[in-house]
């Protein structure tokens, strides 16, 4: 059996989400404070022995007025019922899906109520909420201020809300039963593997951090359900360490008597006073975790600490010392719990990123690696759900697998955000295979930070990659802090003219504010299509212009119509298209980005045509002689005292805006790009 479905209310910022699972591992993804770490605490709170309790600010944000306003119902006399409603709660739903109903389902079985065969799901509904007869309690003798109002509620939330749980019926929501906590408890049994381990904490010498794994699974090997190979060592352990105790109270009381002498300076003992006697208590699980130190075998007997380990490999020890602890308290369980599902936080830190690749891949086989050798190949039920900021794990998990967290202002709150989580598998559904193949392989190739970025740049080819920071450099001068694209993450992209259509679903899907730049490619009208200067040209050869402003039945725009478009024909939904314009208006245009930064710097490169036309053939003409690399170079480098060319100052400006104010809006059907399958499409014949 495995979580399939995990509904979330109103708890920080997953105001409203669902998020599926996948049977073995689910990877999490997404910007920087878009919820991720809300949904681990919120796991890790719904397992705490006296049951989950919640605070204040535990309630999301928008929740925190309805207390408000449910206080001033209450003072104008409002029925508990009314009061009642608009309270807050926090609400979830795991969805749990299992083989098949005619087995022993375990601690599943207290939720299961449905009466139909064919049916193998169970719902569980967990409501943290105000104790019934508790509204007298939660506002009386209540300061109608309120900093005053707010500071009482958050101490009286924990006392007076509690969390019940339901099995429901998959198939019938009206048909509901009571379950208790414990019932709950052995149900789930949840591991997490932290973000922050202290591993690089030098604070105190020789901090055991592992040691503190090795005490958890000591005392899972002294459990009746344990191995026995592995209770007989720990009986051992046992064993040695009471043997140290007797030779300690016998060896230390010696001594301590001879002390006595010393003691009587002060009048002790009296002749009432007690005589002294040390007890001397050693527990094994305490020597492993605060005065046993994990070390690394040395040159000449001389073993090193823990410490002098690198800590990448510190980590990885960690992380697998940690699954094993939650593989052997899976065991011990009796019965064994019926989902495991376990967080792991980060796993890249301080991981070198073939590690990262090896990890994410080799996660999998870890449960039957656990249930093969150390459990007679009973396997371990257990999902894991791998939250990350790292491209290199983030690209070697498929889409399938991948859930996009975005944090989004609500529609109904403009100055309120929540998270937004969204399933790649089923945003990606109208893409070819071919597609999505090709977006997965340029991502894994590139180490792509996409699915982490704030903002996102497509580009041609190396020269505008290389020059690209120094204009964004020229263009912060002056700028605000928060309109500053170096202050900003930004990622970018060398796609090509002829790729760059296949991520607009992809980017659309993501609400990922990007700019494409792109050349206008001109061409002839002739059959041969051949590539020319701007002025002689009809169409344009650039797939992604061509696709951008495909008319009916595929029609594409002629050169004429490129050249009238205003900013807002250049934008659609969170893209905005960028292509060679005059410099200045009634100036010669660039056909490539080489010509097009000439043009706009006509000192640097001596064009000194006395008209349009001449100014665009000397540009045309030097542009064809250079070397793109050297060119970029040398302008990134050496000569910096250029100017931006016009296209793509107006697009770095769009794209240095944060209308971050601006509610989600979905993407409609007519914003969905046509599905073609990844290969270039070379319309128009473009020898250059």
């Amino acid at each position: 059996m495995h979580i399939s479905k995990i509904a979330i209310n109103n708890f920080r910022l997953l105001k409203e989400v669902v998020l599926y699972i996948e049977e073995q591992t689910t990877v999490i993804v997404g910007r920087n404070n878009s919820g991720k770490t809300s949904l681990t605490e919120f796991f890790r709170r719904l397992l705490e022995e006296r049951g989950p309790r919640f605070k204040l600010e535990d309630f999301s944000i928008d929740a925190h007025d309805k207390f408000w306003k449910a206080f001033e119902l209450k003072r104008s006399g409002a029925e508990e019922e009314e009061i009642r409603k608009l309270l807050p709660t926090i609400e979830a739903k795991l969805t749990i899906e299992y083989a098949d109903s005619g087995l022993d389902l375990g601690p599943l079985s207290h939720f299961v109520i449905d009466l139909n065969l064919d049916c193998t799901k169970a719902q569980v509904n967990i409501l943290y909420a105000l104790e019934g007869g508790k509204i007298v309690s939660l506002f009386d003798d209540l300061h109608p201020n309120k900093p005053a109002f707010y500071k009482a509620i958050k101490e009286r939330i924990p006392r007076l809300y509690k969390a019940t749980f339901e099995a429901e019926d998959p198939n019938d929501p009206s048909n509901k039963k009571p379950v208790e906590f414990s019932s709950f408890r052995a149900l789930l049994q949840f591991g997490f593997i932290n973000a922050q381990r202290t591993l690089d904490d030098t604070t105190q010498p020789e901090k055991a951090v592992i040691g503190k794994v090795l005490e958890k699974l000591f005392f899972a090997a002294t459990l009746e359900t344990a191995d026995p190979n592995e209770r007989n060592t720990a009986e051992a352990l046992k064993k040695a360490v009471s043997d140290i105790q007797d030779g300690i109270d016998d060896d230390f009381n010696k001594q301590l008597l001879r002390l006595i002498p010393a003691f009587t300076l002060f009048g002790y003992p009296g002749l009432t006073d007690p005589r002294l006697r040390t007890e001397t208590t050693l527990k094994v699980e305490k020597l492993l975790s605060n005065h046993t130190t994990v070390g690394y075998e040395g040159a000449s007997g001389v073993n090193l600490p823990e410490s002098y380990n690198g800590l990448g490999p510190r980590n990885l020890i960690f992380i697998l010392l940690k699954l094993f602890e939650f593989f052997r308290s899976f065991t011990g369980m009796q019965p064994p719990a019926g989902v495991c599902l376990v967080f792991i936080e980060e796993p890249e830190v301080h991981l070198h990123p073939q590690m990262q690749n090896v990890f994410i891949r080799k996660l999998a086989e870890i449960p039957k690696l656990f249930s093969d050798k150390y459990n007679d190949k009973k396997p371990w039920p257990v999902q894991f759900v791998v939250t990350t900021h790292s491209s290199h794990i983030a690209n070697e998990a498929t889409f399938d697998t991948m859930r996009y967290f975005l944090s989004r202002p609500r529609s109904n709150s403009p100055g309120v955000l929540s998270t937004e989580i969204k399933d790649l598998r089923s945003g990606l559904s109208t893409e070819t295979p071919e597609n999505i193949e090709f977006l997965h392989k340029y991502m894994t190739l590139t180490r792509c930070d996409l699915l982490f970025a704030d903002k996102s740049v497509l580009i041609e080819g190396p020269t505008e990659r290389l020059l690209l920071p120094k204009m964004i450099e020229k263009l912060d001068e002056g700028q605000l802090e928060d309109t500053k694209l170096s202050s900003q993450y930004l990622t970018v992209m060398e796609v090509g003219g002829a790729y760059a259509h296949i991520f607009f679903n992809l980017l659309n899907f993501l609400q990922l504010r990007t700019l494409v730049i792109t050349d206008l490619d001109t061409v002839d009208g002739n059959n041969n299509r051949k590539k020319c200067k701007v002025s002689e040209g009809t169409h344009s050869s650039n797939g992604c212009i061509n696709r951008w402003y495909a008319g009916p039945k595929g029609a594409k725009p002629t050169k004429d119509d490129l050249l009238v478009k205003g900013e807002a024909d250049k934008i659609t939904n969170t893209r905005r298209l960028a292509f060679q314009v005059p410099h200045s208006d009634g100036d010669a245009c660039g056909r490539s980005f080489e010509d097009a930064f000439m043009l706009a710097n006509r000192d640097i490169f001596n064009i000194t045509g006395a008209t349009p036309q001449e100014r665009e053939d000397q540009a045309w003409k030097a542009a064809e002689n250079v070397d793109k690399t050297d060119f970029a170079l040398e302008y990134a480098i050496e000569k910096t005292g250029w100017t931006v060319p016009r296209y793509i100052e107006e697009g770095l400006k769009w794209l240095a805006q944060n209308p971050g104010n601006a509610p989600a809006t979905e993407v409609s059907q007519e914003e969905i790009v046509p599905t073609t399958p990844a290969q270039p499409q070379p319309e128009e014949k473009d020898d250059g």
